[in-house]
């Protein structure tokens, strides 16, 4: 069993989560807006911030894996599954659980830029913006955290603590 130490609090989570849905809400009003949320990890974050965001929304799933099973990026992105619903004209919110290199983030941006949506935005509940060797543009960020390896709400290690409802951080 690893040791966790809590770095944000269910109660932290909530609170942000909020204050993001109110923003983005706030900034798509009178307009639908498409959520693409990032599996697996980013489906936690997504279903949270979907009930907080009071505008029609739709969402849709994508697949992109960069790890494995390994605490550090592979270097190699793989879409895993695709969009079922075509974004062409679509305001397009992709939400994701982390954004640490940026290598995965670019490459998705770039994959949905060329599928024409009206709009297209990035959505993180976490960014570890000292560890971009990619240039990646987040338009809402939840919290920023420090260059450690992350679990819980999403976040997985192995497929492991995805479940734990704070996040937290593994103590070697």
């Amino acid at each position: 069993m690893d040791e966790i130490r809590v770095l944000i609090s269910e109660e932290e989570l909530d609170k942000r989560i909020r204050e993001l849905g109110a923003e983005i809400s706030r900034d798509y009003a009178g307009k639908k807006l498409h959520l693409i949320s990032v599996l697996k990890g980013g489906v936690f974050f997504t279903c949270e911030l979907a009930k907080r965001i009071t505008i029609p929304v739709t969402i849709d799933f994508m697949c992109v894996s960069s790890y494995g099973n390994e605490t550090s990026s592979s270097g190699v992105v793989n879409i895993v599954k695709d969009l079922e619903e075509n974004i062409v004209g679509k305001d397009v919110m992709v939400i994701e659980d982390i954004v640490d290199s940026g290598r995965t983030l670019s490459y998705l941006m770039k994959i949905l830029k060329e599928r024409e949506p009206n709009t297209l935005a990035l959505c993180t509940l976490l960014d570890k913006p000292m560890r971009r060797t990619h240039p990646v543009r987040v338009d809402y960020t939840g919290f920023d955290v420090p260059d450690e390896f992350i679990v819980g709400y999403g976040l997985d290690y192995a497929q492991k603590y995805r479940n734990l409802p704070f996040i937290g951080v593994i103590e070697s």
